[in-house]
């Protein structure tokens, strides 16, 4: 049961794994590398040690420590009695780990994890005294309150077996509630076989599981009657479903990821959040916005400062969410936050969030993840509902993200009076139209696979855009260096003659995002000046361009069409070429689709 929800979060990336089964004995077994390297080991000393009733399992990415045998999780104490797995990073431990060797502890490891384990050892033993002694929960309590940073722990003792005790600070952690059967994981996907029942624990709170269910206390050991949800999607969900690659099934339930993105979300015409705890009164005063995010959810805020700045006449700012609360942003009560994030966990954005709050902003979330930690702590909520995205490189997440922001956008509008009710449907209403263009869209999917075969041995690729077709070029680039690990750039094309006109070179793939003949032909006839740029030094052009768009054809070495649809929503359509185009690229270099390498699906740490 536990090597099956490992299989389950293998997507969010890892180096190493290993597991810890309570059973008249603790036994622990861990490998570097791939899960199956963890499983041949398993076979090799007998997995009859493996049984009993309390297990937990870990997949690690590598911080402090290399990716060895000897750093993978779980870790132990001296004695052997307790072991602990552990997400995130403990900033103190430098200094822990110098009080646990001077009192003449022997540590096994270079990682931070082992000294949680030998302070609730030391704890349980009663050793530094408190009045934890022989209490595994209070101990893992007071450790807890030792501990800076960002952490998930999830522990098991010899002399408590039927017992886990977790622990959670700015990481993800989830409790599934089963018949007759409890669980813990940083994510639903990793019981979602037995239970869609799940408990969302909060910031700085312990959970004990034991056969009698669950408890959930904060760090001190107060009772706190968690939040309980249902997962709205199933095992079948979370399965490949005949695809060779989760991301080529996720590319595929895009329309369906759009769709439920939208559904319910326009009453009365008005545009409906999901959770709002911000009056439209808050709204109207609202003379600022910044969008937060990071990787792909960043690109999404850049596409939705065009739409936002045009419906709403407010300034937008879009900010990587790491760099965002480093720079001293001018905030105050009468602006408003946009934090993006798949997972809803992404540290950089919850410490983004959590700036915005302290210098009283307002604060919104865009989130797929029903219980992170970002909704929890934002004023208002609107979740993508695209499902689980299991391949890393996001792909529905990501146009779910951009639907959203427009629906943002919208909700300010109406607000704010700066779009009528009719025009607010109006605009709704050809958002409903782009699951059926992005279907389309994919039909086109075996001529750029073809295209890709053939250009998989190049070097590099270059992709260039103007207005919402800069933040597509971002975003096809980051996917191929995502997945195929080749040089790629983006670029707004009018910053060609600025600089990356020095790359071009005779054969150099260029991808350029056309806009709109009717809706923008001043930029439509600057990118054709471009592309003859291009071609005149040799370079490929592969445009994409929408259909009937006869301009473009003799400039176009490869040219691929996407439905005519407004200005503003041609992102949704035009980026779904470039994710077919990146994986297929990755594939023919023999590469990982869903697990690129040194990447995470969700990074919960700075």
């Amino acid at each position: 049961m536990v090597l099956a929800g490992l299989r389950r979060l293998e997507y969010r990336g890892y180096d190493s794994a290993g597991i810890a089964v309570v059973d008249g004995g603790l036994a622990v077994e861990r490998k570097a590398g791939p899960l199956r390297n963890l499983e041949a080991r398993l076979d090799e000393v007998g997995r009859d040690r493996f049984e009993g009733n309390t297990g937990v399992g870990h997949t690690r990415w590598a911080t402090h420590g290399a990716p060895t045998d000897r750093n993978a999780h779980p870790h132990t104490d001296a004695a052997g009695r307790v072991a602990v797995v552990h997400n995130g990073i403990i900033e103190n431990f430098a200094q822990l780990r110098a009080e646990l060797e001077s009192a003449g502890v022997e540590m096994a490891s270079d990682t931070d994890t082992e000294t949680a384990a030998h302070l609730i050892a030391r704890a349980y033993l009663g050793v530094d005294g408190g009045d934890s002694e022989g209490d595994l929960p209070a101990s893992v309590r007071a450790v807890c309150r030792r501990l800076e940073g960002a952490f998930t722990l999830v522990v098991t003792h010899l002399d408590e077996p039927d017992m886990i005790v977790a622990a959670r600070r700015s990481s993800p952690l989830v409790v599934g509630v089963g018949d007759g059967e409890t669980f813990v994981a940083s994510d639903v996907a990793a019981f979602i076989e037995h239970t869609r029942n799940a408990v969302e624990l909060g910031q700085d709170q312990a959970v004990v599981i034991d056969r009698d269910g669950y408890r959930v206390t904060d760090f001190h050991g107060a009772e706190i009657a968690p939040k309980t949800f249902r997962v709205d999607w199933d095992l079948a969900a979370a399965e490949k479903g005949g695809h060779e690659y989760f991301m080529l099934k996720e590319i595929e339930e895009q329309p369906e990821a759009l769709a439920n993105t939208l559904r319910g979300h326009f009453a009365d015409g008005r545009i409906v959040l999901d959770e709002q705890r911000l009056a439209d009164q808050d709204l109207r005063e609202i003379d600022k916005v910044f969008v937060v995010a990071c990787g792909s959810a960043y690109h999404s805020g850049l596409v939705a400062k065009y739409a936002i700045e045009h419906w709403c006449r407010l300034p937008v700012e879009v900010e990587l969410a790491s760099e965002f609360r480093y720079r001293d942003p001018v905030l105050d009560r009468d602006t408003l936050v946009v934090a993006v994030s798949q997972s809803g966990e992404t540290a950089d954005t919850l410490e983004a969030v959590r700036h915005a709050r302290e210098q009283k902003a307002r604060v919104l979330a865009v989130c797929n993840t029903n219980g992170a930690q970002i909704p929890r702590e934002s004023d208002a909520v609107l979740y993508t509902h695209a499902g689980p995205e299991i391949g890393v490189a996001s792909t529905k997440a990501f146009l779910a993200q951009i639907a959203a922001n427009y629906l943002v956008g919208l909700a300010l509008a109406g607000a704010r009076g700066t779009k009528y009710p009719d025009e607010v449907a109006r605009e709704f209403h050809e958002l409903e139209a782009m699951p059926e263009a992005v279907g389309r869209v994919l039909g086109t999917a075996g001529q750029v696979r073809e295209l890709a075969a053939g250009l998989a041995d190049s070097k590099a690729v270059l992709f260039l855009g103007r207005h919402v077709g800069y933040p597509v070029a971002l975003e096809g680039a980051l996917k191929l260096k995502e997945l195929a690990y080749m040089h790629a750039e983006g670029f707004a094309a009018g910053e060609l003659k600025h600089g990356p006109i020095a790359l071009i070179e005779e054969g150099l793939p260029v991808v350029v995002v056309m806009p709109s003949s009717k809706g923008r032909a001043t930029l439509h006839s600057k990118l054709l000046s471009n592309i003859r740029e291009i071609q005149a030094r040799g370079a490929q052009t592969i445009v994409i361009a929408q259909e009937g768009d006869e301009t473009v054809r003799p400039f176009a070495d490869h040219l691929i069409e996407v439905p005519a649809v407004s200005t503003l929503l041609q992102p949704l359509v035009s980026t779904v070429p470039l994710q077919i185009f990146a994986a297929e690229i990755a594939k023919a270099r023999g590469y990982d689709v869903d697990k690129p390498r040194n990447l995470a699906k969700s990074v919960t740490v700075e």
